[in-house]
């Protein structure tokens, strides 16, 4: 029998979808965080988990964005056969206009993050479209969608190989996971496809990150195959490396595997690897004619009682009088509570500068990095009385080339961000004397509660990468990297390793 879906409610289900997303947290991820919340021993890591839960239930209570980065929009359609569509316009054409409705939506505007031009001007589209969309056709009279919005620090982690077909794949997951970092912002789910060609192996990486967090009740009723069994090993050994939440060591790094096959050609092994971070955003909904989809909104007291409070040994620092010899008590490791004020700068003011001096120029008369701490952040904007929206770190490796610049030439004291610096940031840390603080990704909603007051101060043609003056309340971060250049990110995760309790099969 034939369906007949109309356009208006294709958009709106996409736009609301999207809109859902951007605020709750799914059931299984929640009770999945929450448990290893639990059971969580590392000082560091339970707290980067508290904040994580902390913010995603005020997420879901005011409805703003559990991330700033508010993602690069994924669509899956599968479209029965049976299906009439009324509408003047494409599937595609029809996601993005949810994607624009989503995104541009008065009560929760949602950061846009896609540029046009990759290669050239890299302008931002202003309403995050296009969505990357799929589209398959299926026997049935029934449109299936699953929809996500992935962020770029863990969509920037992707990996794929072809490996021999005698080859282990659990050896080069365990390789190429600690060399991945602590950018895709862990604990969270990683994706994996195995076979069909290179392009498939990756399609089917992303789409695995949809399905539900299931991997207790895998083991709890044992494998059926060799497949799940690849589940289990990899779930149990990738936690056993020691990684931890944030990459602050601990006993989970991730909350599940997935996996997806395909068959392959006998001479190669294709296999993809796909991380989604701790703000996974995903649904799925079914449209049978009737009308637009509805979303069940999650039950609030499946989040933890507990509420994340700042730890009785955090120091807190006073950024107006900072000064180095001050920062040269701080260890690695250390819990800082920062007030006062600080600029921001991520990739496009950090090129802007550089292009700059290069010309000999000088830099807008309103910003003086001297003595100052930047935040690598782009933040969502405010609605209502809000400061400032959702404003998390961002993945602070892509502002390692500029360091020399930004101490030496600018003065800065110190950067804020999230993940790993590379030895080359870490040496010029060391050499100025300077520090790199971590805040958690995940926690973006609880970590803008700390901001009192925001003003953009250069480069507002930037959007969300323009240079804002935060002033900051008892903010939470963490000492990643000291002054002497011990980092966290090398030194937790051997202290931690092998301490995990690897989930038991059933006999």
């Amino acid at each position: 029998m034939k369906t007949s879906i109309k356009k208006e409610d294709f958009i709106e289900s996409i736009s609301d979808a999207l809109q859902f997303i951007s605020y709750y947290h799914s059931e299984d991820f929640i009770l999945s965080m929450r448990e290893a919340y639990i059971k969580e021993t590392s000082i560091p890591a339970k707290d980067a988990m508290l904040q994580i839960l902390t913010s995603s239930k005020m997420s879901a209570m005011g409805q703003r964005p559990i991330c700033q980065d508010t993602g690069i929009v994924i669509a899956f359609i599968e479209v029965g056969m049976d299906v009439e569509w009324v509408s003047d316009l494409s599937i595609e054409d029809m996601v993005n206009e949810g994607v624009k409705r989503a995104y541009t939506n008065k009560d929760n505007p949602l950061r846009p993050s896609m540029v046009s031009d990759p290669a050239g001007k890299r302008q931002n589209t202003k309403d995050n479209t296009p969505a990357v969309t799929h589209v398959k056709l299926i026997q049935g009279n029934k449109v299936h969608v699953s929809v996500s919005a992935k962020g770029g620090g863990s969509e920037n982690k992707a990996q794929f190989t072809t490996l021999n077909p005698s080859d282990s794949i659990v050896d080069w997951v365990l390789k190429v996971i600690p060399e991945m970092g602590a950018g895709w912002c862990p604990p969270g789910v990683i994706g994996i496809g195995i076979g069909g060609s290179a392009e498939k192996a990756m399609l089917m990486a992303k789409e695995s990150l949809m399905l539900p967090i299931d991997i207790q009740s895998l083991v709890n009723r044992g494998p059926k195959n060799k497949t799940e069994e690849l589940r289990v090993e990899l779930y149990n050994k990738i936690n056993q490396l020691g990684i931890g939440a944030q990459g602050f060591g601990g006993l989970t790094t991730v909350l599940d595997v997935k996996i997806m096959d395909y068959p392959c050609h006998a001479a190669s092994l294709p296999v993809a690897l796909i991380p989604n971070c701790a703000a996974t955003r995903h649904t799925h909904f079914i449209l049978d004619g009737s009308g637009p989809a509805h979303f069940k909104i999650p039950d609030l007291n499946i989040w933890p009682q507990d509420v994340w409070a700042a730890q009785k040994d955090a120091k807190r620092v006073n950024l107006d009088a900072i000064d180095k010899a001050s920062m040269k008590k701080w260890k690695e490791g250390d819990l800082l509570l920062l007030s006062g004020k600080l600029l921001t700068a991520r990739d496009g003011a950090h090129k802007k500068i550089a292009d700059l001096l290069k010309k000999g120029e000088t830099l807008p008369k309103d910003i003086n990095f001297k003595n100052k701490f930047i935040y690598y952040v782009g933040p969502v904007n405010a609605v209502r009385n809000e400061v400032i929206g959702p404003a998390g770190p961002t993945t602070a490796t892509r502002m390692d080339p500029f360091m020399e610049m930004m101490l030496s030439e600018l003065g800065i004291m110190g950067t804020i961000g999230k993940a790993e610096r590379g030895e080359e940031a870490i040496h010029t840390i060391k050499k100025y004397e300077s520090v790199y603080l971590s805040a958690v990704g995940g926690a973006a909603y609880l970590v803008s509660k700390a901001i009192t007051s925001s003003k953009v101060v250069a480069f507002p043609e930037l959007g969300m990468e323009a240079i804002y003056e935060f002033e900051v309340k008892d903010m939470p971060v963490m000492v990643s990297v000291d002054s002497q250049g011990k980092s966290i990110y090398s030194e937790a995760p051997s202290r931690w390793k092998n301490k995990s309790i690897p989930l038991k099969l059933s006999s």
